[in-house]
């Protein structure tokens, strides 16, 4: 290959080759980075989820390592996005049903405001679904109570929680004498 013009088409036939295998692995790369940063959005999303239920059910987190963060293998990343759904959506279920529901529910069927339910706030002193004052929202819900204001503002589920901190405090169910002698609890 003596004659530069030879050389030369040589030359920018694998340019072009080199040039067309780049641009067909790029979108490729891209794509997998794309997945890889959806996978890890999606664990953390889970696990944040997981926490937020374990927290309002005064259970330690779940611990990690946080080893996707480290890892390229989408199997891998496929399957840990998948273990914190799981763990999600077991959390969620303990959480939507604490130990006494049944008696936070007739409790609540008597401290309520008829036409407001757990957002009952009727200037008393005491707010949601339960009746709770200001200083025991503080004492049992306090991170809520920072977070969202008073009890009207609480989920039916978060102001179960409080109640059921209270409780398991050794307070039983004697903040509500009168409703629950009526509801059975006392």
């Amino acid at each position: 290959m003596r004659n530069p013009f030879v050389r030369l088409l040589v030359f920018a036939g694998a340019l072009l080759i080199a040039l067309g295998a780049a641009t067909q692995t790029e979108p490729r790369a891209a794509t997998s980075s794309a997945a890889r940063l959806a996978q890890l959005d999606a664990i953390a999303d889970y696990r944040t989820e997981t926490w937020r239920w374990q927290a309002l059910m005064s259970k330690p987190r779940t611990p990690t390592y946080f080893a996707e963060r480290r890892s390229k293998d989408a199997e891998y990343l496929r399957w840990m996005r998948e273990l914190w759904r799981v763990r999600a959506a077991k959390a969620e279920r303990a959480a939507l049903n604490p130990p006494h529901r049944r008696a936070w529910l007739c409790i609540h069927r008597f401290e309520r405001h008829p036409e407001q339910g757990w957002a009952t706030r009727t200037g008393n002193g005491y707010y949601g679904g339960l009746q709770m004052d200001i200083s025991f929202q503080r004492t049992y819900g306090g991170e809520l109570l920072r977070r969202k204001g008073t009890a009207n503002r609480w989920t039916a589920t978060e102001q179960m929680w409080v109640a059921e901190r209270a409780y398991e405090s050794g307070r039983g169910f004697y903040p509500w004498p009168n409703t629950a002698r009526s509801c059975g609890l006392i």
